[in-house]
């Protein structure tokens, strides 16, 4: 298709030297002689040029270039002028004119002006389509989607965030910290992350605090953007509300995630349930279970789903460090309170003032660490080491561990008035050999994450191990599990996981039963004793039912030492 070029001039020499000029380079060419013309010829056509003179009888060619931008026209405009001057030239150029030619026009110049204005006119074509489609594609997406800069700058966003996340388009162009007070800050931290690590992450089931949406669950993913020369440009955020799938499953108790939590089974929805009703309630959670059934999890899902989202969830493991050291982690210390103290240090408890504190392996701590545990539960404050000044803190405690603490307590190994502060609310988590219907569930997760972490295109595991796997009673729980697929992602080279794939203790239940050698004399032992027994301890009898030579049964007799009633019995 032809070119289509206007021309503004109040002389007809310049309008006749332009046109036979532009028309031989085979453009389709108007002329319009003054500033009305020229309006009725861009109202009822579309050009992909015009040449404009500065001068004309009753209007300037600078108010040409006004009407062109009042109608948002795509058309790049040059100015001709006749007495060129700074001051006319760059106002025409700061308006927005792309170019400006002095009269007299040589051929040369007209033309490499009209290729560079055009070509200019085609990249912005082009890159109005492809913001067109995007729109298009933004508008019909019901996900809410969100665009940033490195600097967390929201470049553009689409409806759906407007209604999903309750934002305003006045944030395009903006730091994203809105969602400070929409979901706690937690799409803009996971955004941070990726940002950092230039890595996606994905969060599932995630709980918004909208006043106008309450209840709200979303499911958020974020990726890197990276430009075609492979620069990293900032990131994507996509919000998926799931709240009506939420509802639905658990009216129809069939969830099979919440937060990080996977399963379906009847047990995994009790838990699901707890962590709902715990949420919002400021108390204290004791969560109970064997190693590796997903106690960090559980007390993921209750800060993350409660009001207490937006501030810190800080975790500790308590069974990882010496009584001294665990003190000065949990309480901080000041400078010089001990040897190393080289300067002041706050505490977990502050470091999770107005969030949760997470007390991993809470059987283990010291006396003297339940002691002062203890006056924070009570009192909500504490000392740091070396410091009389108390510290108040408005925390929220869960704690964990995989002991009977009501053992402990009996032996006199945990102090019962901290274990009843504790357990004001106990939850304790099923292990995995309890749940086995939740085991494909995990094994697509695990397929599904272990595939991203170590880029491979696994698709399942084999009969024989979903047979095995569902067998198995899991003395480690979900962890084992997890570092089962793990050792079989890293040794399966092709689609599916098989038994060859597998650690050796799963291979060693599929084989069959060989009888050892101490198996085998000691079969033979309780055969020779049970024949003995049967024929009153008569020999001949006894290798008879026994399909032995009497000489071969003397020998066993001898060579097991087994005891004969020679008073009772003789051959």
């Amino acid at each position: 298709m032809k070119k289509k070029i206007l021309i503004i001039d109040d002389e007809e020499n310049i309008r006749y030297t332009f046109e036979n000029f532009l028309v031989d380079e085979g453009y389709e060419v108007l002329s319009a002689k003054d500033y009305r013309d020229a309006l009725i010829a861009i109202d009822t056509s579309d050009f992909d040029l015009i040449f404009c003179d500065i001068l004309l009888d009753e209007k300037t060619g600078i108010d040409i270039l006004g009407y062109v931008k009042e109608k948002n026209l795509i058309c790049p405009v040059v100015m001709i002028t006749g007495a060129p001057d700074i001051g006319t030239a760059s106002e025409a150029l700061r308006l927005g004119a792309f170019d400006y030619i002095s009269k007299p026009v040589l051929q040369d110049t007209l033309l490499r002006v009209t290729k560079v204005a055009l070509q200019h006119k085609a990249l912005v074509d082009e890159k109005e389509r492809y913001q067109t489609n995007l729109d298009a594609i933004f508008r019909s997406v019901r996900d809410a989607i969100i665009t940033v800069d490195k600097d967390l700058a929201v470049v553009e966003m689409n409806a759906a965030a407007e209604q999903i996340c309750g934002l305003s388009r006045n944030l395009v162009g903006n730091q994203l910290n809105s969602f400070q007070t929409h979901c706690g800050g937690r799409c803009s931290e996971i955004l941070r992350t990726t940002i950092v690590e230039k890595q996606p992450l994905e969060v599932a089931s995630l709980e918004c605090k909208h006043s106008h949406r309450p209840h709200q669950v979303v499911s958020i993913s974020t990726s890197p953007l990276i430009n075609k020369k492979g620069a990293f440009a900032g990131a994507v955020l996509v919000v998926r509300d799931d709240t009506h799938l939420v509802e639905l499953e658990r009216d129809m108790k069939e969830r099979h995630k919440f937060c990080n939590i996977i399963g379906k089974s009847e047990k995994i929805q009790m838990i699901y349930s707890f962590i709902e009703d715990l949420a919002d309630v400021q108390t204290t959670v004791l969560v109970l279970g064997e190693s590796g059934t997903g106690k960090e999890l559980v007390a993921e899902a209750i800060h993350y789903s409660g009001a207490r989202s937006s501030k810190s969830l800080v975790k500790v493991n308590c069974s990882a460090l010496s009584e001294n050291l665990l003190e000065s982690e949990l309480f901080g210390h000041v400078k010089g309170s001990f040897t190393g103290a080289l300067q002041d240090r706050i505490g977990r408890f502050q470091k999770a003032d107005g969030g949760t504190i997470f007390l991993d392996e809470i059987g283990d701590i010291s006396p003297r660490i339940q002691l002062q545990l203890l006056r924070v539960l009570q009192e909500r404050e504490f000392e740091r080491v070396g410091d009389s000044n108390p510290v108040r803190v408005d925390v929220r405690v869960i704690a964990a561990t995989n002991q009977n603490l009501r053992e402990k307590v009996k032996r006199g190994e945990f102090r019962e008035d901290l274990y009843y502060r504790l357990k004001v609310v106990e939850m304790c988590l099923p292990p995995l050999r309890d749940r086995k219907e939740d085991i494909p569930l995990l094994v697509k997760h695990f397929v599904k994450k272990f595939n991203k972490k170590l880029n491979k295109e696994i698709s399942a595991i084999s009969a024989d191990v979903q047979k095995i796997f569902m067998n198995y009673t899991w003395p480690g729980n979900i962890r084992e599990l997890e570092h089962t697929m793990e050792h079989a992602f890293i040794l399966c080279h092709q689609n599916i996981i098989t038994m060859d794939h597998l650690p050796l203790n799963f291979k060693e239940l599929l084989e069959p039963h060989r009888p050892s050698f101490e198996d085998a004399r000691d079969g033979e032992l309780r055969s020779i004793r049970r024949a003995l027994e049967q024929v009153a301890w008569n020999k001949v009898r006894a290798a008879r039912l026994l399909g032995m030579s009497r000489r071969t049964l003397y020998r066993k007799i001898k060579d097991y030492k087994i005891g004969v009633k020679d008073d009772d019995y003789k051959i």
